[in-house]
C-alpha cells in the first residue's frame, strides 16, 4: 500500500522522501499538494522525471474519491467520499451568494460515524466505525476546493469568504490529536492558509477535552452543542451528559481561555415540545449568563428514525426574541434538508431519481 502524502506536514514529507534529497524538495512537495493541491504526483512538474516515478512507486496524494453527490435545491451539495480502507464519510459544501461577494461554507467529518448517541441526529443511529487520519480530515477540505475551484492562502480577501465547520460526521474531540493536526495544516501559511478564525469545531461536550484543547496554540473556534437548558432534559437528549455533566460542561466553558477577538458559540437544537418553551430560552440565559457567548438556533431537521419534530417558525422566533435580549442569538438556515445534508442529518442517505431513501451499502464490500 502507497504511503499518502496529504495529511504530513515538512518533516515528514523530508522523511517520506527518503534519504539524499534536499530539504527544498521537501517544500516543493508541500507547496504542490497543498497550495498548487495538485490530484497526482506526476503533476509535480518541477521535480525531475525519474523523482517523480521514484515517489509514484512509493506514495499516492491520498485525496478521497467520490461515490456519490446530491444537489440540493438551495444550491447545497452533500458529497459521499470514499476512503482508502472502502469506508465512506460525507462532506458538505454550502454555496452563498451575497450582494457583493460569494461565500462558501465547507462541513466536514472527524469520524466514520459517531459514538455520542444524541438522540436526535441521524449520524447516531451509525454508531462509531473509527476515527479519521489527519490526512482524511485535510483531504475532505482539498477535495472540495479542487472540484469548485476554491482559493485560499495568500489572497486574503478569498480566504475570507472560505469557512470550514467540523460539524459533520463524529465528535472532533474523541479525535483531538487528528483534528488539530489537520487544523496546523489547514492554516500553515506556506500552503492551505486559512486563518483559524474560518475554522470552527463542534462538539457534544467532552469536558477534559476542552480543557486540552484550549491548551493547543494553533486550534479552531469552539462551539457547543448545548440543545437544552437544564441537566435532566440533557440527561435524556444527549447521553453524554451522564458522564460529563451540563454544570462541568459550563464550568469548562468559564475556564476555556478565549482569544482577544472570540467567542464561544453554543448551538441549540430546536425540538418541538421538548426544549422550545419560553422557560427553556429564560434558562439557557441563566445558564450562559457570564459567559462571552453567543447562540445558534437550529430548528430541528428531521429524518427517518428520529422521533421528534420541527417546531414551527414562531416558536423558534420567540426563542430567539428571549435569548437575545441578554446576548447574540441567531437562527441557523437550514441548508440542503432537501439531501439530507443539514445539521443532524447525515447518515449516509442515498437518494434515487425519485428521492427514495437508501442507506449506502457498506463500502467495505
Amino acid at each position: 500500500m502507497l504511503q499518502t502524502v496529504v495529511g504530513l506536514e515538512l518533516p515528514d514529507l523530508q522523511a517520506a522522501l527518503g534519504p539524499g534529497q534536499p530539504a527544498f524538495r521537501a517544500r516543493q512537495l508541500y507547496d504542490a499538494v497543498y497550495r498548487q493541491r495538485v490530484g497526482e504526483l506526476a503533476e509535480i512538474t518541477n521535480f525531475p522525471l525519474q523523482l517523480r516515478r521514484d515517489l509514484a512507486s512509493r506514495l499516492a496524494v491520498g485525496l478521497p474519491e467520490q461515490e456519490a453527490v446530491f444537489t440540493s435545491t438551495d444550491g447545497t451539495r452533500r458529497y459521499l467520499l470514499k476512503l482508502e480502507d472502502g469506508r465512506t464519510v460525507e462532506t458538505v459544501l454550502m454555496p452563498e451568494e451575497g450582494p457583493e461577494s460569494k461565500r462558501d461554507t465547507v462541513c466536514i467529518s472527524s469520524q466514520v460515524g459517531c459514538p455520542v448517541n444524541c438522540q436526535f441526529c441521524l449520524t447516531a443511529l451509525m454508531g462509531l466505525e473509527r476515527n479519521l487520519t489527519a490526512g482524511e480530515i485535510v483531504g475532505q477540505v482539498l477535495f472540495v476546493m479542487r472540484a469548485h475551484s476554491i482559493s485560499t492562502g495568500p489572497n486574503r480577501e478569498q480566504s475570507d469568504r472560505f469557512n470550514i465547520v467540523m460539524m459533520g460526521m463524529g465528535e472532533p474531540l474523541l479525535n483531538l490529536p487528528n483534528v488539530i493536526k489537520a487544523t496546523r495544516i489547514l492554516t500553515d501559511s506556506s500552503g492551505i492558509g486559512l486563518s483559524p478564525k474560518r475554522i470552527t469545531l463542534s462538539t457534544a461536550g467532552i469536558v477534559p477535552k476542552i480543557a486540552e484543547l484550549g491548551r493547543e496554540p494553533v486550534r479552531p473556534k469552539l462551539a457547543i452543542s448545548l440543545n437544552a437548558s437544564n441537566e435532566e432534559q440533557r440527561r435524556e437528549l444527549m447521553p453524554i451528559t451522564r458522564k460529563y455533566s451540563l454544570k462541568s460542561l459550563i464550568e469548562a466553558c468559564k475556564a476555556y481561555p478565549l482569544r482577544p477577538w472570540e467567542k464561544l458559540t453554543f448551538e441549540y437544537v430546536l425540538l418541538r415540545g421538548v426544549n422550545d418553551t419560553d422557560a427553556d430560552a429564560r434558562r439557557v440565559v441563566k445558564l450562559l449568563a457570564h459567559l462571552n457567548a453567543k447562540v445558534n438556533l437550529i430548528a430541528l431537521n428531521p429524518g427517518p428514525g428520529i422521533a421528534f419534530e420541527t417546531p414551527e417558525p414562531e416558536r423558534v422566533q420567540a426563542f430567539q426574541a428571549i435569548v437575545r435580549r441578554a446576548m447574540p442569538c441567531f437562527i441557523r438556515k437550514p441548508r440542503g434538508r432537501d439531501i439530507f445534508a443539514a445539521c443532524g442529518q447525515l447518515k449516509r442517505e442515498m437518494l434515487d431519481d425519485s428521492g427514495t431513501i437508501q442507506l449506502a451499502a457498506d463500502a467495505r464490500r
